[in-house]
């Protein structure tokens, strides 16, 4: 069951981070999702996810996200989010919050079992705990 928290002001500039990204770096057909991970010492990094031909291939933003982080030398995450920017055949002109697909989920668990996630939930923007989205996680201890 998710325990659903209301957005911080450093919540809100998260999503503002990942939203510039995108907004910077849209390509269709090559980026359309951003995202933003803030780390335990509140440094924010930001990145796009990879598209491919062959969808197998391509690589989410939060898996981006995370390894360049990691590249810049920081271990230990506090929170993360993902945007979506509308394509130009689509009548939206913002770009929204996204929830992570399943093998983000465990990717994102793996790097810190108690990292926020923001997420749409319930017709609103909230955050939870990354665990309350991957229960019994595969190769937990517990």
């Amino acid at each position: 069951m998710i325990k659903e928290r209301p957005l911080t002001e450093a919540d809100e500039q998260l999503v503002r981070a990942a939203e510039e990204v995108i907004e910077k770096q849209y390509r269709f057909g090559k980026h359309h999702i951003g995202a933003a991970v803030r780390t335990s010492n509140g440094d924010i990094f930001t990145a796009v996810h990879l598209e491919a031909n062959v969808g197998r291939i391509a690589v989410c933003a939060e898996a981006v996200v995370i390894g360049k982080a990691i590249s810049e030398g920081a271990h230990e995450f506090d929170a993360i989010v993902a945007v979506a920017h509308p394509h130009p055949h689509e009548d939206i002109d913002h770009c929204w919050v996204v929830a992570p697909c399943g093998m983000c989920r465990e990717l994102i668990s793996d790097y810190g079992d108690n990292i926020d996630v923001i997420l749409p939930y319930k017709g609103n923007v909230k955050k939870c705990n990354v665990m309350e989205l991957l229960p019994e996680k595969y190769g937990s201890s517990d």
